[in-house]
Order: C-alpha cells, then structure tokens, then sequence
C-alpha cells in the first residue's frame, strides 16, 4: 500500500500543525492529527521513517507572481525576474529566493510563472524538519493544493477556532492564506464598495460578485456567492489535489539530495563489494587469459621453429596443419612394411641412453634404404662409449663405432647401429639373387 504522510506547517514556530497519513491505492485516510507547535515534529518521526513525506507552506508566507518576461531562454528568464519585481517586493532580492514553476502560458499571455519566499523562511522550515529527523523531496504552497475549478474560487478553514486561517485559491497561479478573523476585511479590500454609478450598471454588480466553493463552513459575505461542498478535513482536500500542480518549492540551491534507508544503503555496500569482487576476479582471469596466451603464442613458435630444424626442407609450416605434415614425415622415415623402420629402431636404442645417461646424443639420423641409425654423440669419458656399445650388443643390435675425437673435456664419437634381424633379412635377400 502507497501511504503519504503529508504535514502543513506554520508560519512560526507556536502555530498548529497538521498532519494526515493518506493511502493512495485505498484513497483512504489512515491517520490525522494537529501537533501544538514545531517541537513536536519528533512526533511524527516514527510515521515518516517508512513513507513518502510531503510538506505544505502557508501561502500568507509565499507571494506568487505571473508576468510577461520577453525571452524563450528559461536561464535569462531566472536571472531577469528578480530586477523586474524589484519595486514591488518589501525585500531586499538578495534575501529572498524565487521558485519557477514549469506551466503553460495563460490568456493575458503571462509565460513566467514564480513563487517567492524568503531565504530565512524557507530555512526556518527546512530546520523544523531537520531536527526532527524529517526528510521530504517535496515542499508545496497550500494554496496551489486546492482544487482548481474554472472561473470559481476553491476555500477551506483550518485550524482551531482561536488560530484557524482561511486557504483559498483564486486561479492556476493566484491565492491567499490568511487569519479567519481577517476574512470580512480581506473580502472588503478585494471587492471593495460599490460606487452608486456601479450599481446602477447592471454588468458591473455582476461583477462585483465572486463565486467561491466552501469544503467548510465561512464568514457570510454580501460580495460572496458561498456554495458548500461537501465538507472535507483540509488536509485530505490538499492530498487529492496537490498533485495537479507541478510545483516544489524546494529547487535550485535547496533541491533535495537523494536520501537512501539504512537498509538500502547496506545493500548498496553489498552490491558495491560485490562489483569490485567480479571487477577484480574478471582482472585476474583476463591476466590468466593473457598469460595462457602468451605462453600459447610462445609454445607454438617453438613448436614451428623445432620443425624447421629437424626437417630443413620444409619451407611453409602452420600450427594447425604441423600434426598432419609431422605425421606424413613420420611415415616417410618409417621405411616399407618389410623393415622395422626408425621408430622401432629408435625404441631399441633407448634404453642404452638410460642406462649410459652420461652419453649426450647430438644428432640422429637413419637411413631408410639402409635400415640403419646413425648417431652422432658426446660423453666426458672413452669408457662410457664402451658401456653404450654394450648394452647395445646385449639389444640384438649391430653397432660400428666410429672415429672418437677429444674436444677440450668432453670426446665425440659416432655409431652405426642396424638391427641383426634387418641384416639377416638382407643376406637372405643376397642369397635368393644369387
């Protein structure tokens, strides 16, 4: 449910104030009541912690004013109107602030629309509020709350016998707040008395005469048509009709900030840990991502540049097609189905370089035609190539031992290794021929 909590201030601090929790979903009255002057605002902290809070000024303390200013621009407009109402305002423009309201050009032709008010006042209230742990967006004229009937004046009473005062909204931009006992005098000095010349013109007694719609009982008045409404609490009257005018008197310098409830503002730090958290998490996962890469881009360099080196004749070599081309190669160096080829041949000799690590190959060559390894190694010692020719012997393989060469500490030497079983073949071969 949608509730208001909606508060008429008073000119001063000893002044009644009203105050009405509406539902608008029920449009219904939920709560009322009149505290005895500002101090007690505090009552009606508890009220306004969990609703929407709308504010109401006395128009005896706002002076709306409509004219003509000859510009489209509304920031020349603002900064003209003060000069141009200067003779007509009791105060000084420096202590008194102007409040623009967004309306549409009237018949007279007026398009500046303004309420003013003085910095003091305005302050005076927004400091009642304050101390009372308060907080409204929205400060409105109780004269422009009222209903707006066309060619027709729209008045209330409110307050206590002793203090009421009378609201009455003249037109879009015209009304009065004033004291009930000043009523008469009010209505006197509006109207006037009638000259003898104007009551003999029949159009200008007309005239003379206002219709005014009562939502409580007034002063009678001889230049007053009163017809009663139906009788309504002030403030519910103000609470369905304040939101056919657009206007906050609270803009510009005192425009209202945002204010979040406790539990919003922890579950902003929440969400505000938590998006630091995935900023963070997405930072490191983007270093990962780009160090994977990196090494990716590394690996596959190497990759290439070990192809090149043990097959030189390549010319062209991609990343995606390096395992079908070292494949094929594999397959050339394999031989024909009737030989072992270098893969088994080099699984023989394997376990000699286990058995003999201080032996360091340098090169490896094998011929296919042949069916024989060729390999070109290192060792600090004569004797670990004797140990390797051994363990080779033992492996069913024929090895020749070639030149061995002393290079500082270290010796080369090479060996030809062939299968015994490929040399068997080959005799076999010979004999067959012959």
């Amino acid at each position: 449910m949608a509730e208001t909590l909606y508060i008429r201030l008073g000119s001063q601090a000893e002044d009644e104030i009203s105050w009405l929790i509406f539902s608008s979903a029920e449009q219904e009255i939920i709560a009322s009541g009149v505290l005895n002057h500002a101090e007690q605002l505090t009552q009606l902290t508890e009220k306004a912690a969990q609703r929407t809070v709308q504010v109401f000024v006395p128009g005896c303390d706002i002076s709306l004013k409509q004219l003509t200013v000859p510009t489209k621009s509304s920031r020349a407009m603002r900064s003209a109107v003060p000069f141009m109402l200067e003779d007509d305002l009791a105060q000084d423009v420096e202590e008194l602030f102007f409040a623009f309201a967004n309306l549409s050009d009237d018949d007279a032709g007026n398009n500046c629309f303004v309420a003013i008010v003085a910095h003091q006042q305005l302050e005076t209230w927004l400091g009642w509020l304050a101390a009372a742990n308060i907080h409204t967006k929205h400060m409105q004229v109780d004269v422009l709350a009222m209903p707006l009937i066309t060619e027709q004046w729209t008045a209330i009473a409110l307050g206590s016998s002793a203090t009421a005062q009378v609201i009455v909204r003249q037109g879009v931009w015209q009304g009065f707040t004033l004291e009930a006992e000043a009523w008469q005098f009010a209505v006197q000095q509006l109207f006037g008395t009638k000259t003898e010349e104007q009551q003999d013109d029949t159009e200008q007694a007309e005239h003379s005469h206002q219709s005014i719609t009562a939502y409580s009982a007034l002063p009678h008045s001889e230049t007053l048509t009163i017809e009663r409404a139906e009788e309504e609490l002030p403030l519910a009257l103000l609470a369905q009709h304040c939101h056919n005018t657009k206007f906050n008197l609270l803009q510009g310098s005192y425009q209202v900030k945002e204010q979040h409830t406790k539990a919003f503002s922890h579950w902003l730090w929440v969400a505000g840990i938590a998006a630091c958290a995935l900023l963070l998490n997405v930072g490191y996962k983007s270093a990962q991502l780009w160090q994977l890469t990196a090494q990716q881009q590394q690996v596959e360099s190497q990759i290439i540049a070990r192809y090149k080196k043990t097959f030189p004749k390549a010319k062209r070599v991609r990343i995606g097609t390096v395992k079908s081309q070292l494949k094929r190669e594999i397959a050339q160096l394999g031989g024909g189905a009737d030989t072992e080829g270098f893969l088994a041949m080099l699984a023989k000799v394997q376990p000699a370089f286990a058995k003999v690590p201080e032996l360091t190959p340098e090169s490896l060559k094998f011929d296919g035609k042949r069916q024989e390894l060729r390999l070109q190694a290192v060792a600090s010692d004569y004797a670990h190539f004797e140990r390797f020719q051994n363990v080779l012997d033992a492996a069913n393989l024929s090895v020749k031992q070639g030149a061995q060469n002393s290079q500082g500490e270290q010796i080369s030497g090479s060996f030809s290794i062939r299968s015994n079983n490929n040399i068997s073949a080959s005799k076999t071969k010979t004999k067959g021929r012959s």
